[in-house]
């Protein structure tokens, strides 16, 4: 045999991705991949059905029926769904499917309790550092949730609004404290008890107001909007 062909035939375990130091195979990701994206895709469709509305409280869902819907199997729907159980939107039912859950004034009012022992000490520091031209950079956003508010779906105003309050925070560049409200705000988005579309217009004002009062670092002013904003938030 050749001597460059002997070399070849020598390099070929390694050229055919073979292990040669115990490491196990490692999958193809592209199944997978698409799989996930079906999944992700359908986890933000039954969101936006929960804050529509369209999924009903103490009701039960199958996997199959909701795929159906959505026009894909039941894989990915109970994939999202375990999740959403995951968030306590929704609930096991053995056999059956997953009931949403029936979230009552208690837990609601719980979560805005919470959002407002974690943004408004945020905002406050936020006030004193940030400079005013940085607040007024997020007045497109809130002119955003006006025009989302005027729309009358709530789940167009439930994306619109957290996308305001997500740059707000963002501004403490701390990302994990972003992602900790962005989910205990996504939870306090349902069930509404805001439906129309003036209490959501009237929501949506109060981004603005907020903005005014961080550019003129109104400690007082901010503390109350905040907590007020959270108590009847949508």
């Amino acid at each position: 045999m050749p001597q460059g062909a002997a070399r070849a035939q020598a390099a070929a375990p390694a050229a055919r991705g073979e292990h040669t130091h115990g490491e196990r195979p490692i999958p193809g990701p592209r199944a997978e991949v698409r799989r996930s994206s079906v999944r992700g895709q359908i986890l933000d469709a039954l969101r936006t059905a929960l804050v529509a509305g369209e999924l009903k409280p103490g009701e039960v869902y199958s996997a199959p029926a909701l795929g159906d819907r959505f026009g894909v199997s039941a894989t990915p729907v109970r994939e999202a769904m375990q999740q959403l159980a995951l968030e306590g939107a929704v609930e096991v039912v053995p056999n059956r499917g997953f009931r949403v859950v029936e979230r009552g004034a208690r837990e609601l009012a719980e979560l805005a309790e919470v959002r407002a022992l974690i943004e408004v000490p945020v905002m406050l520091r936020l006030a004193r550092a940030v400079p005013a031209e940085r607040w007024a950079g997020l007045r497109p956003l809130a002119e955003d949730t006006v025009r989302a508010a005027s729309s009358g779906c709530p789940a167009t105003y439930a994306e619109s609004d957290r996308a305001f309050h997500r740059a707000v925070l963002s501004l403490s560049g701390n990302q994990q404290l972003v992602r900790t409200v962005d989910d205990l705000h996504r939870r306090s988005q349902w069930p509404r008890a805001r439906h129309t579309r003036a209490d959501l217009l009237a929501d949506a004002a109060e981004h603005a107001t907020l903005l005014d009062a961080l550019i003129a670092r109104d400690l007082d002013v901010i503390r109350n909007l905040v907590e007020e904003h959270f108590t009847g938030a949508c």
